[in-house]
């Protein structure tokens, strides 16, 4: 199985690509084609990217906000170093209020953009990971609450499954929009969708 996958993973175009483009990882290009659609991510703009490793998604938000934005990178496995001076590694579980106190403290507080292609641990069993897929969405989406800012943008991976319409109709009341969407580097076969929000509506409370 593990020859097989790797015949299979030469042969994509994307992960062709990704290596010509010096990218960290196909992934890349997920993000790539759903700014190119959504216009996220802006020059000079603060991007949280949960879930980071192992960096091709910052990578890409580098890109897009140049010299004068911040990207900040998370995960319980180590990022390597980018040479960007405004790339800021946290190794740890987003989840805890230790870790996003620190990612708090190198923004200052509010972020316009919150990415994350986080995946929870896959069990095989599709009712599970999709439930999985949920809690971790939940997590990110509640990071959000608290670290986005009005009219902020938000781009999270999720499973379908029998609570993703469930979870649609709650983001919607978020954000000014909501789209839910599968980029053309996302494998065919794959249950993921992208949810792309624009226009965070920030809780009076906040």
């Amino acid at each position: 199985m593990g020859s097989r996958w790797e015949m299979e993973r030469k042969k994509d175009p994307y992960y062709k690509r990704a290596k010509a483009d010096d990218y960290r990882s196909r992934a890349s290009y997920k993000l790539k084609q759903l700014d190119k659609k959504y216009k996220i991510i802006r020059k000079g703009d603060t991007v949280v990217d949960l879930g980071a490793a192992p960096g091709g998604w910052s990578q890409i938000a580098l890109e897009k906000v140049e010299e004068g934005g911040i990207v900040v990178a998370v995960d319980l496995n180590r990022i390597k170093p980018l040479p960007e001076e405004n790339f800021h590694r946290i190794r740890g579980d987003f989840t805890q209020d230790e870790i996003q106190n620190k990612i708090t403290s190198i923004i200052g507080g509010k972020t316009k953009v919150l990415i994350s292609d986080a995946s929870p641990s896959l069990t095989g069993i599709k009712d599970i990971d999709h439930l999985r897929s949920i809690d971790l969405i939940e997590a990110v989406v509640s990071i959000g609450d608290n670290i986005l800012e009005d009219k902020g943008n938000i781009v999270i991976k999720a499973f379908q499954g029998g609570e993703y319409k469930n979870l649609i109709d709650r983001l919607k009341k978020k954000f000014k929009v909501l789209k839910t969407t599968k980029p053309p580097s996302s494998h065919k076969k794959s249950s993921e969708m992208y949810i792309v929000g624009l226009g965070f509506k920030k809780p009076k409370n906040k």
